[in-house]
């Protein structure tokens, strides 16, 4: 037998591995910028072309490379970041692998410029597909400039997987978002179809989180600072009052390099337990300085995973640094029970220095009748004089008793009907209380359709009998998917009417936010949204749909722009079904809330009127049934 075992070309090679570093343009982006980087760059611009697909062009002032180091760069586990196996565990770098270029390089076309700071002259290199093509001496600027063309040209499978140009712009400028925030001393300027979006200068870590996200954001934190033996932790956490329901901005961050830590943001967000309702979220900016001996960043090939020695002990100092930022700006309730040295505080007393004119009759009752007066002893020793109480207060508290056990029966009547009360009145013996079953409660022959007889549960669930047992209804996600089939309803009849709004109002977005906004403001104006620019990322609301009126403009506008983030598809063949859904997220009731009888019984029934009652659009259970075997199985 022949051997089939083979060594695969480098080509190849670099391309399995381009998978894993290169899953998208903006991972284009995040490799080259930490390149620059950790070649001491402190002026870098990126210049885009249909959202990368096109053109990814980053240009830096760092410390350039000779001809042989760019030849060699671009080279599998090429680096000059480590030289053996221990340095793994001191990393300073962002990169280390020497993956990135190599990976780039395999599926796209690059032209590299780059001379050394002090050189005369600089280098041209022209790969195309993992193969060198030309390399020649050439006048360039001191630093490094690469455009990378055509991104997975030779890779057409990968290509047609691109999303649209708005869905990749808009995870640059995430992406571009997180290495801003690492990177607050250096410049930063992006561009897009020659229009700047951003143009970033050196600025503190607060102001750098107001450039990015809005003077808005910006005003809403607290700061967090504590300095231990294992970490130092620094940053901002945002005021309770200012979380949000969806896209919060949570960005965890060591030793400058961004990562991803579900353990630590669950520190973060139990310190806000009772502070905001489950359905939100905290926006977040820390930053951890920890020993780079303490923490192991070669566990993915996208360097965001990070392990962490003393993993423990961080948590709870993390937990505590948080906690005590929320206290000491009055976002948590504080007591302080050590009053040990407390300076004395004097306690009113109303009878001190107070001498009484009466004596005062501890026999005396203002609930019992008597015609006899009550005598009062007159101060200074003068005659006593006697006087009938004229203004009574009665209670008659055998009627009071009998009103609340009349109020009482009346609502047990309506849930079980009288059966119940009139066996309990007057039981000769057990067998004689018969008390209805769950299929005598139900109105309807089907197996799931509820009955009419309703109950509210935590002002979050509604719960109503079924012959299968008991139904237990999400209130907020019953009316999401009513309001959702409403709203669709009228865009398919186009009965959507404009209303201008009286005050108008403003909203503020990111540069992300920003793009998508622009992108489906043809489709917001054919449902009767107008809407002007204000310059910086910021517009003014000027008219809605009457249906959403009422509601707030900024809400609706902000909600419908995260739906289409979120949901990444095609714009022209889905907007109007995320426009529906985001209004109906917008104006459906909220657990905690509560519900009248006639406002449950409502509910349910529109619930049921539709065509898939039982999940939200996004696939979400709306209700679930406790069988009445389970139930039986509890007795």
């Amino acid at each position: 037998m022949s051997d089939i075992i083979r060594l695969l070309p480098d080509s190849v090679a670099n391309q399995i591995a381009a998978g894993e570093v290169i899953q998208r343009p903006a991972s284009v982006i995040k490799e080259l910028v930490e390149n620059s980087i950790d070649a001491g760059a402190d002026n870098i611009t990126i210049v885009l072309k249909d959202a990368g697909r096109t053109l990814i062009q980053v240009i830096d002032n760092g410390s350039g490379m000779s001809d042989t180091d760019a030849r060699l760069a671009f080279e599998r586990h090429a680096t000059s970041k480590i030289k053996s196996a221990d340095d793994l565990f001191t990393l300073r770098t962002m990169g280390f692998r020497g993956e990135a270029l190599a990976s780039i390089a395999a599926i796209a076309q690059l032209d590299v410029r780059t001379m050394l700071h002090g050189a005369s002259i600089g280098t041209r290199l022209v790969i195309n597909g993992s193969k060198v093509e030309s390399q020649n001496p050439e006048a360039a600027a001191p630093g490094t400039n690469i455009m990378v063309k055509n991104i997975f040209y030779n890779v057409p499978a990968r290509r047609k997987f691109l999303k649209k140009d708005s869905v990749e712009l808009s995870n640059i400028l995430r992406e571009f978002e997180r290495l801003a925030l690492v990177n607050i001393n250096t410049d930063l300027t992006l561009i897009h179809n020659d229009t700047t979006i951003h143009a970033l200068r050196r600025a503190s870590f607060k102001q750098r989180i107001g450039d990015l996200f809005g003077k808005g954001v910006e005003k809403q934190l607290i700061p967090v600072d504590t300095d231990t033996s294992i970490v130092r932790i620094s940053g901002f956490i945002s005021l309770p009052e200012s979380a949000r329901k969806r896209n919060a901005l949570q960005y965890l961050m060591v030793n400058g390099r961004n990562m991803l830590h579900p353990y630590f943001r669950k520190a973060i967000l139990q310190c806000y337990d009772r502070l905001i309702s489950p359905e939100e979220q905290p926006n977040f900016f820390i930053n951890l300085q920890v020993d780079p001996e303490t923490i192991d960043v070669n566990i993915h090939p996208t360097k965001n995973e990070i392990k962490f020695e003393n993993e423990q002990a961080i948590w709870q100092i993390l937990t505590a640094a948080v906690k005590d930022s929320l206290g000491r700006f009055n976002a948590a309730p504080a007591i302080d029970f050590d009053v040990e040295d407390a300076p004395e505080i004097p306690v009113f007393n109303p009878t001190d220095g107070i001498s009484l004119k009466e004596e005062l009759d501890p026999a005396y009752n203002p609930f019992t009748e008597s015609d006899t007066g009550r005598h009062h002893t007159q101060s200074g020793g003068g005659s006593l004089r006697s006087s009938r109480i004229n203004s009574r207060a009665s209670t008659d508290w055998e009627k009071l008793y009998d009103d609340f056990s009349r109020k009482r029966e009346e609502a047990l009547d309506e849930v079980v009907g009288s059966r119940i009360n009139d066996a309990i009145a007057s039981p000769a013996d057990e067998s004689q209380i018969i008390i209805p079953s769950i299929d005598n409660l139900s109105a309807e022959e089907d197996d799931t359709l509820p009955a009419t007889s309703t109950m509210q549960l935590k002002n979050s669930y509604i719960l109503t009998p079924s012959r299968k047992g008991l139904m237990i209804i999400d209130q907020y996600r019953a009316h999401v998917r009513i309001l959702y089939d409403r709203y669709m309803s009228m865009i398919d009849e186009k009965s959507f009417v404009a209303q201008q709004v009286m005050f108008p109002e403003v909203v503020q977005l990111s540069a992300s936010q920003n793009v998508i906004l622009e992108t489906i403001l043809p489709y917001l104006e054919k449902l009767g949204f107008t809407m002007s620019p204000l310059g910086d990322n910021s517009w003014s609301i000027l008219s809605m749909p009457t249906i959403v009126s009422g509601k707030s403009g900024v809400d609706i506008i902000t909600g419908i722009i995260n739906v289409v983030e979120e949901t990444g598809e095609d714009i022209a063949s889905s907007f109007y079904r995320q426009v529906s859904l985001s209004m109906a997220r917008s104006n459906a009731i909220h657990r905690g809330r509560t519900l009248t009888s006639a406002e449950m019984e409502n509910l349910v029934s529109d619930l049921f009127k539709s065509t898939a009652p039982a999940r939200t659009p996004e696939g979400k259970q709306v209700f679930s049934i406790i069988d009445i075997e389970d139930i039986n199985s509890l007795f």
